[in-house]
């Protein structure tokens, strides 16, 4: 703290942006302030709610990087959160990209749904709000038009020429004109023109009936039909077919729910919905969050339609090519509170939820406290061992914090002391390792301690707890049944059964629990063990040396894959036959040992 006073007391009155660190210097959030000595002292000064004191409680440091204006500032917050990902900062740090339909640049030109804009002379489609919605319309695209369908031309015709949805340049030349026609249509089509494909397919059905085809007058219809079914489930919103993107927020403790309407060709085709926590004025966060939508963005929509408040010139700085709009009347307007409207019922649904999980948990732990005759467990600490006939014995520690799992303080246990299959003197052992730490970092103790197992186990925590350390704390014990599934809690001096009812909140707290442990524990015990394998096994091997151990590893990834590759899997890792013979005998010889 006395290394952060100094800092906060150097800080310039710049723009720039700062980055907040935990114990282990890991960035946990970045931000961005048009003066870094307000904004960055703001935090550690006056009182703040829940979420923001939380941040505060895990910097341990901080470092800042000065800028020449605020527009830099916010492009410079863009890629940090994308280099560093922290763990406060969750707007759009998931690089989420929406889908597109693609009409290729080739001598064959074809359809295809992606993700990836290239700049390589293709025509792009969207964005679409899913790749449903993208697959959907491209399937309809590839009964009107017949492209190729394949990403490599096969040497004979395939089932697509035969359905008429392919001209098969496989097998047949096709004219240069004849793609020209098609694409043009497809572009027609996808601009909003699909009106005029449907009059031309309602000539052509008409035709075919007079002709007495009525079975290709009947597919006709249907393809008129499946247009009006794909298309028209889109509302149209304006009459001029400009590409939009509108924008409204609200919120509300200490969180913020952004909506982002999606206009393409004047027609309303989608929503995107971002709920996420933030710390300073809603308009500046709502800033950072279109600037991070539309970082490294090619495709642009012509206009950007934003609420009161927010900052027109930065966007305009930042998308120089789209047109930055704040309606103050008429049809944007009203779209503007549409997506606000739907911000503040997305904002309430979430809430909603929360709180009623929230109530679920208080429950389990007053019935878990109940049953157990004590207040109310909001710290439970539960362990687990895990070895395979005395081999590689290690234990894990899981922490429930409110009833909620709390991942960053699991723990993991290589066990020093006991070479031979015994779950008591293993418990023992992680028992003192552990809480012998918690007393001398002044760590914060259990309500409850959890072990996996019975009577015994129990029996093994408390001698350690209570003889050695001087610690009461209650221990239960998670029994299983002969299917390895909860069965019961033991607890007590002596263990007894504590009458838990099976359905109730509690009891499916204490089975969270314990499959948690064993999951994290069984987790852990493979990764002790693949790494024994791999130093044991391939250590032996004459011909097996450092460098190619690292090179099988990479090549591999685990001991698993090595045991279920072949000579030639071996082989394209750059080992050679008798090499390669001589590791997959080893490797099946030590299987059958673990077996």
């Amino acid at each position: 703290m006395n290394l952060i006073k100094e800092k906060l007391s150097l800080l310039p009155d710049q723009p720039g942006c700062y980055l907040m660190k935990n114990q282990e210097q890991e960035v946990i959030y970045v931000g961005k302030a048009k003066s870094l000595r307000h904004r960055v002292r703001s935090y550690f000064t006056g009182a703040h709610d829940g979420k923001t004191e939380r941040l505060v409680m895990d910097i341990a440091d901080f470092e800042y990087i000065v800028t020449s204006s605020p527009l830099e500032a916010l492009i410079l917050e863009c890629n940090l959160i994308k280099k560093y990902r922290p763990r406060y900062n969750i707007m759009l740090k998931d690089d989420k990209s929406y889908p597109y339909i693609r009409l290729t640049k080739e001598r064959h030109p074809r359809l295809e749904v992606t993700r990836k804009l290239i700049k390589d002379g293709s025509k792009y489609f969207g964005p679409y709000p899913h790749a449903g919605a993208a697959n959907q319309t491209k399937k309809l695209l590839d009964r009107l038009f017949p492209l190729r369908k394949c990403r490599q031309l096969p040497k004979r015709v395939c089932l697509y020429y035969h359905l008429g949805q392919c001209v098969a340049p496989c097998e047949y030349p096709v004219q240069p004109e004849q793609y020209e026609e098609m694409t043009r249509k497809i572009v027609r089509f996808l601009n909003g023109g699909y009106p005029e494909i449907q009059q031309e397919l309602k000539k052509k059905m008409e035709e075919a009936a007079e002709a007495l085809e009525f079975e290709r007058a009947k597919e006709l219809r249907d393809l008129i039909q499946d247009i009006d079914a794909v298309m028209e489930k889109q509302h149209i919103v304006f009459s001029d077919q400009v590409d939009r993107d509108i924008f409204g927020f609200v919120t509300d403790k200490g969180w913020m729910c952004v909506q982002v309407f999606f206009v393409r060709q004047g027609k309303l085709i989608e929503r995107e919905v971002s709920i996420f926590p933030h710390y300073h004025e809603a308009e500046e966060d709502l800033l950072s969050f279109v600037a991070q939508f539309y970082y490294d963005t090619p495709a642009l929509p012509k206009e950007i339609i934003l609420p009161q408040g927010v900052d027109q010139e930065m966007i305009r700085q930042l998308v120089p090519h789209a047109h930055v709009h704040v309606p103050q009347r008429g049809v944007k307007r009203k779209l503007v509170e549409m997506a606000e409207k739907n911000a503040r019922i997305a904002l309430e649904e979430r809430f909603a939820l929360i709180e009623k999980d929230e109530e679920k948990a208080m429950q389990a732990l007053r019935d878990l406290g109940e049953a157990l005759g004590m207040g109310i467990p909001r710290r439970i600490e539960a362990f687990d061992n895990s070895n395979i006939q005395g081999t590689d014995p290690v234990s894990a520690m899981v922490v429930f914090l409110d009833g909620k799992p709390a991942k960053k303080e699991y723990r993991k246990y290589k066990i020093r002391s006991v070479d031979k299959p015994d779950d008591y003197d293993t418990m023992r052992e992680v028992i003192r390792r552990r809480y012998t730490r918690v007393l001398k970092e002044k760590l914060p103790l259990p309500d409850l301690i959890l072990v996996d197992g019975g009577k015994g186990q129990i029996a093994a925590a408390l001698d350690v707890l209570e003889n050695e350390l001087g610690l009461y704390i209650p221990v239960g014990g998670m029994v299983k049944d002969e299917k390895h599934r909860t069965a019961k809690l033991l607890a007590g001096e002596p263990p007894t059964e504590i009458p838990l009812p099976r359905g109730s909140q509690g009891f499916y707290l204490v089975q969270r629990i314990q499959e948690e442990v064993h999951r994290f524990a069984i987790q852990f015990h493979r990764q002790t063990r693949g790494k024994t394998m791999i130093q044991s096994v391939l250590d032996q091997i004459p011909g097996v040396g450092p460098k190619r151990k690292q090179l099988l590893y990479r090549h591999f990834g685990s001991i698993e894959n090595m045991q279920r590759a072949t000579i030639e899997d071996f082989r394209q890792a750059g080992i050679g036959n008798q090499l390669a013979r001589t590791i997959i005998e080893a490797l099946k010889r030590e299987k059958k040992k673990s077996n």
